[in-house]
Protein backbone atom coordinates (compact mmCIF):
# COMPACT_ATOMS: atom_id res chain seq x y z
CA UNK A 1 0.00 0.00 0.00
CA UNK A 2 0.54 3.58 -0.71
CA UNK A 3 1.35 5.56 2.35
CA UNK A 4 -0.60 8.46 2.41
CA UNK A 5 2.69 11.12 2.37
CA UNK A 6 3.20 9.56 -1.07
CA UNK A 7 -0.38 10.24 -2.52
CA UNK A 8 -0.29 13.96 -1.48
CA UNK A 9 2.95 14.12 -3.34
CA UNK A 10 1.27 12.09 -6.25
CA UNK A 11 -1.39 14.14 -6.43
CA UNK A 12 0.89 17.47 -5.84
CA UNK A 13 2.84 16.22 -8.94
CA UNK A 14 -0.36 15.65 -10.83
CA UNK A 15 -1.85 19.22 -10.63
CA UNK A 16 1.55 20.86 -11.14
CA UNK A 17 1.32 18.62 -14.75
CA UNK A 18 -1.98 20.16 -15.29
CA UNK A 19 -0.98 23.56 -14.70
CA UNK A 20 1.84 22.76 -16.70
CA UNK A 21 0.11 21.48 -19.33
CA UNK A 22 -1.51 24.62 -19.63
CA UNK A 23 1.11 26.77 -19.56
CA UNK A 24 2.80 25.30 -22.18
CA UNK A 25 -0.44 25.49 -24.44
CA UNK A 26 -0.92 28.72 -24.72
CA UNK A 27 3.08 29.46 -24.77
CA UNK A 28 1.82 26.92 -28.50
CA UNK A 29 -0.99 29.18 -29.86
CA UNK A 30 1.46 30.35 -32.36
CA UNK A 31 1.97 26.69 -33.62
CA UNK A 32 -1.34 26.31 -34.66
CA UNK A 33 -2.23 25.97 -38.47
CA UNK A 34 -6.32 26.92 -38.69
CA UNK A 35 -8.16 26.39 -41.67
CA UNK A 36 -11.00 28.36 -42.83
CA UNK A 37 -13.92 28.28 -45.30
CA UNK A 38 -15.95 30.82 -46.76
CA UNK A 39 -19.37 30.85 -47.93
CA UNK A 40 -19.88 32.21 -51.51
CA UNK A 41 -23.38 33.81 -49.44
CA UNK A 42 -25.27 33.59 -46.72
CA UNK A 43 -28.66 31.96 -48.40
CA UNK A 44 -29.11 28.22 -46.83
CA UNK A 45 -28.41 26.97 -50.34
CA UNK A 46 -24.89 28.22 -49.92
CA UNK A 47 -24.31 27.67 -46.30
CA UNK A 48 -25.36 24.36 -46.84
CA UNK A 49 -22.71 23.63 -50.02
CA UNK A 50 -19.95 25.30 -47.57
CA UNK A 51 -20.91 22.69 -44.58
CA UNK A 52 -20.78 19.80 -47.67
CA UNK A 53 -17.16 21.32 -48.54
CA UNK A 54 -16.47 21.31 -44.93
CA UNK A 55 -17.21 17.60 -44.26
CA UNK A 56 -15.28 16.75 -47.32
CA UNK A 57 -12.29 18.46 -46.58
CA UNK A 58 -11.70 17.60 -42.90
CA UNK A 59 -12.43 14.11 -43.47
CA UNK A 60 -9.79 14.04 -46.05
CA UNK A 61 -7.52 16.10 -43.68
CA UNK A 62 -8.01 14.39 -40.73
CA UNK A 63 -6.14 11.10 -43.08
CA UNK A 64 -3.65 13.47 -44.02
CA UNK A 65 -1.89 14.48 -40.72
CA UNK A 66 -3.66 12.27 -38.25
CA UNK A 67 0.10 10.41 -37.47
CA UNK A 68 1.59 13.99 -37.79
CA UNK A 69 3.04 15.64 -34.29
CA UNK A 70 5.48 18.33 -36.03
CA UNK A 71 4.57 21.40 -36.92
CA UNK A 72 6.81 21.22 -40.33
CA UNK A 73 5.41 17.79 -41.59
CA UNK A 74 1.91 19.12 -41.22
CA UNK A 75 2.94 22.12 -43.39
CA UNK A 76 4.65 19.77 -45.89
CA UNK A 77 1.50 17.46 -46.12
CA UNK A 78 -1.01 20.55 -46.68
CA UNK A 79 0.76 22.36 -49.39
CA UNK A 80 1.44 19.12 -51.27
CA UNK A 81 -2.15 17.61 -50.48
CA UNK A 82 -3.39 21.15 -52.35
CA UNK A 83 -4.68 19.01 -55.70
CA UNK A 84 -6.05 16.35 -53.68
CA UNK A 85 -8.43 19.18 -51.86
CA UNK A 86 -9.59 21.22 -55.13
CA UNK A 87 -10.51 17.92 -56.29
CA UNK A 88 -12.73 17.53 -53.42
CA UNK A 89 -13.90 20.90 -53.75
CA UNK A 90 -14.70 20.67 -57.36
CA UNK A 91 -16.32 17.87 -57.23
CA UNK A 92 -18.57 19.04 -54.50
CA UNK A 93 -19.33 22.25 -56.55
CA UNK A 94 -20.00 20.81 -59.83
CA UNK A 95 -23.92 21.82 -59.68
CA UNK A 96 -22.64 25.23 -58.60
CA UNK A 97 -22.24 28.23 -60.89
CA UNK A 98 -19.47 29.66 -58.88
CA UNK A 99 -15.49 28.54 -58.13
CA UNK A 100 -13.28 28.72 -55.20
CA UNK A 101 -9.42 29.95 -54.04
CA UNK A 102 -7.37 28.11 -52.05
CA UNK A 103 -4.92 29.45 -49.93
CA UNK A 104 -2.02 28.53 -47.83
CA UNK A 105 -0.47 31.56 -46.07
CA UNK A 106 -1.47 33.83 -43.25
CA UNK A 107 -4.74 34.47 -43.35
CA UNK A 108 -7.31 37.00 -41.55
CA UNK A 109 -9.62 35.30 -38.94
CA UNK A 110 -12.64 36.54 -36.73
CA UNK A 111 -12.53 35.89 -33.31
CA UNK A 112 -13.92 32.85 -31.99
CA UNK A 113 -14.28 31.22 -28.83
CA UNK A 114 -13.43 27.19 -29.26
CA UNK A 115 -13.85 24.56 -26.07
CA UNK A 116 -13.86 27.58 -23.59
CA UNK A 117 -10.96 29.30 -25.02
CA UNK A 118 -11.32 32.71 -26.92
CA UNK A 119 -9.14 33.06 -30.04
CA UNK A 120 -8.33 36.26 -30.99
CA UNK A 121 -9.28 37.83 -33.98
CA UNK A 122 -5.62 38.52 -36.25
CA UNK A 123 -3.74 37.16 -39.13
CA UNK A 124 -2.88 33.58 -38.50
CA UNK A 125 -0.89 30.38 -40.54
CA UNK A 126 -4.12 28.80 -42.35
CA UNK A 127 -5.37 27.34 -44.72
CA UNK A 128 -8.25 29.76 -46.30
CA UNK A 129 -10.79 28.03 -48.86
CA UNK A 130 -12.96 30.50 -50.21
CA UNK A 131 -15.82 29.44 -51.83
CA UNK A 132 -17.53 31.45 -54.80
CA UNK A 133 -17.45 35.43 -53.51
CA UNK A 134 -17.14 34.47 -50.25
CA UNK A 135 -19.50 36.88 -48.70
CA UNK A 136 -21.51 34.34 -46.11
CA UNK A 137 -20.72 32.83 -42.73
CA UNK A 138 -17.28 31.18 -42.18
CA UNK A 139 -16.38 27.89 -40.48
CA UNK A 140 -12.75 27.91 -39.09
CA UNK A 141 -10.86 25.60 -36.45
CA UNK A 142 -7.37 24.47 -35.53
CA UNK A 143 -6.45 22.21 -38.29
CA UNK A 144 -2.83 21.35 -36.74
CA UNK A 145 -2.68 19.72 -34.04
CA UNK A 146 -5.70 18.42 -35.37
CA UNK A 147 -7.80 19.47 -32.90
CA UNK A 148 -11.43 20.09 -35.23
CA UNK A 149 -10.71 17.45 -36.75
CA UNK A 150 -10.69 14.63 -34.06
CA UNK A 151 -13.50 16.51 -32.45
CA UNK A 152 -16.14 14.00 -33.95
CA UNK A 153 -14.62 11.47 -32.23
CA UNK A 154 -13.80 12.62 -29.36
CA UNK A 155 -11.08 10.14 -28.64
CA UNK A 156 -8.27 11.96 -27.26
CA UNK A 157 -10.51 13.46 -24.00
CA UNK A 158 -11.47 9.80 -23.61
CA UNK A 159 -8.62 7.73 -23.52
CA UNK A 160 -6.79 10.73 -21.98
CA UNK A 161 -8.79 10.59 -18.95
CA UNK A 162 -9.25 6.67 -18.67
CA UNK A 163 -5.33 6.78 -18.95
CA UNK A 164 -5.33 9.26 -16.04
CA UNK A 165 -7.69 7.87 -14.14
CA UNK A 166 -5.53 4.53 -14.55
CA UNK A 167 -2.75 5.51 -13.78
CA UNK A 168 -3.77 6.84 -10.06
CA UNK A 169 -5.86 3.90 -9.28
CA UNK A 170 -3.01 1.48 -9.88
CA UNK A 171 -1.29 4.23 -7.97
CA UNK A 172 -3.16 4.61 -4.84
CA UNK A 173 -4.60 0.92 -4.74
Amino acid sequence: KVSFMKKIILIILVICAFAGTTNMNEKKMDELIRIRILSNSNNEHDINTKKIVSKHIQNKLYNLLKDTSNINVARTIIKTSTSELEKIIEEDLKNENYGYKINYGYNYFPEKEYNGKTYESGNYESLLITLGEGKGENWWCILFPPLCLIEAEESEKVEYSFFLEELLYNILH
